[in-house]
């Protein structure tokens, strides 16, 4: 293919993309800090009064399900902050009466732990409920449009082919072979990483659009691929990474239940103790440091707890170092850690850490917002050249057809002369 096609594919390519990276890259930059963002508008939701008791986790479950007796937990927070309530996920109760599940109108229930009073309640995502999810909807109108498997499966074609027009945008920096051998190839390359703020719009918006490109390649390509991971994860990045890796997911191991555990042997109170049991001991056995517990979840449908922790493997901030316990018996199932592992699990815990910021602390996380921004600027700047050029073809193909127009009517009148 010549450089004129590559030119047409990225063109083509980016007049598709443009909207799905306007919104992403929109939305990214508010999400890099959702947590902020989302405590500032609902301070009420996240607000506890500290006390001289504090209820632990178990009691907390307990009290929630006293609180909501048409609906069960699912999983809680276990990381204590000051002053701030805690979230804990619910799903709905089967009625005895009709076999069908409870309707909920909320997924996430928030207690203060000094008093085990609720702060409040909301289903995440649902901007039907008001400001209190604007937040959680941005969340996932930035990974799916908020349209569910829909969204994302158009976010996920949009990400493979935004990764491969990274590779197409990236060639057409480069020089051509034949042109000025006089200089070096640095030095024919070196205006494509530079803006010519004095020269006029036209080339300013050029220079924008491939130097802004250029300069944050590397992480536009990290950006596309984790996309990828997130919206088509099972269908396309799975299968292309065990090419090169070795992947595990843990939950493969854990054959699902004929009918979801309606109610394990083992409470939440003692799933947590056979957690932090579990999890020393792995500690120990591979030699890696729990920093802090984070969560436990009960899974009905695999009849397992996971028990989650903050460790020395984890590369975010939040933990992914787990254990999946047997939720009738409590011996250990499997260890999870993001790190260390499994080379595949690695590579796909840091894309997806620096996707979301969760690293390199408060510095990597302003870069992330002003990466949205600019990836917003590359979408509008590419819609710019596009429509300059288009609309100087129109005004060439009109040109000639007037020309051509001219031509024919010379020649009408010189034969009627």
């Amino acid at each position: 293919m010549t450089r004129k096609y590559w030119v047409l594919l990225h063109r083509y390519a980016g007049i598709y993309l443009a909207f799905y990276l306007i919104v992403a890259g929109a939305t990214g930059s508010l999400i890099s800090f959702h947590k902020e963002l989302d405590h500032a508008i609902n301070p009420a939701l996240f607000r506890a009064m500290p006390a001289n008791t504090v209820f632990d986790a178990p009691s907390l479950i307990e009290q929630a399900e006293i609180l909501v007796p048409e609906g069960r937990v699912t999983d809680i927070i276990l990381k204590r902050e000051p002053e701030q309530a805690i979230m804990m996920r619910m799903e709905p109760r089967i009625n005895p009466a009709t076999n069908e599940p409870y309707v909920l109108d909320f997924t996430q229930l928030y207690l203060d732990p000094y008093t085990g009073l609720e702060t409040g309640r909301r289903k995440f995502g649902d901007f039907s409920q008001g400001f209190v999810n604007l937040m959680p909807f941005i969340y996932q109108f930035h990974y799916s449009l908020a349209l569910g498997k829909v969204g994302s499966w158009l976010f996920g074609i949009a990400a493979i082919i935004w990764m491969f027009d990274c590779f197409v945008g990236f060639y057409l920096t480069l020089p051509l072979r034949n042109s000025d051998t006089q200089r070096s190839y640095g030095q024919r390359w070196k205006p494509a990483w530079l803006v010519k703020w004095r020269a006029g719009t036209t080339r300013v918006n050029f220079d924008l659009h491939r130097a802004t490109g250029l300069w944050v390649w590397p992480m536009l390509l990290v950006f596309a691929w984790s996309g990828v991971y997130f919206n088509l994860g099972e269908q396309v990045y799975k299968p292309v990474m065990q090419v090169f890796f070795e992947f595990h997911d843990p939950r493969e191991d854990l054959p699902k239940r004929d009918k979801p555990l309606e109610q394990p042997m083992l409470s939440w109170r003692e799933a947590l103790e056979a957690g932090r049991k579990r999890m020393t001991e792995q500690a120990l056995r591979h030699g890696f440091i729990v920093e802090h517990e984070v969560w436990l979840a009960l899974d009905r449908e695999h009849g397992v707890y996971h028990y989650g922790v903050h460790s020395d493997r984890d590369i975010a901030k939040w933990s992914q170092t787990q254990v999946i316990l047997d939720a009738n018996n409590g011996t250990l199932k499997t260890l999870s850690l993001p790190s260390g592992q499994y080379a595949g699990n690695t590579v796909t815990n840091w894309l997806s850490a620096l996707h979301q910021g969760e690293v390199f602390g408060l510095p990597y996380r302003i870069f992330v917002c002003v990466l949205g921004i600019m990836i917003v600027m590359l979408s509008v700047t590419g819609i710019v050249i596009w429509l300059k050029k288009r609309r100087a073809r129109t005004s060439l193909q009109r040109a000639n057809l007037q020309r051509i127009d001219g031509q024919i009517k010379s020649e009408s009148r010189y034969r009627k002369t």
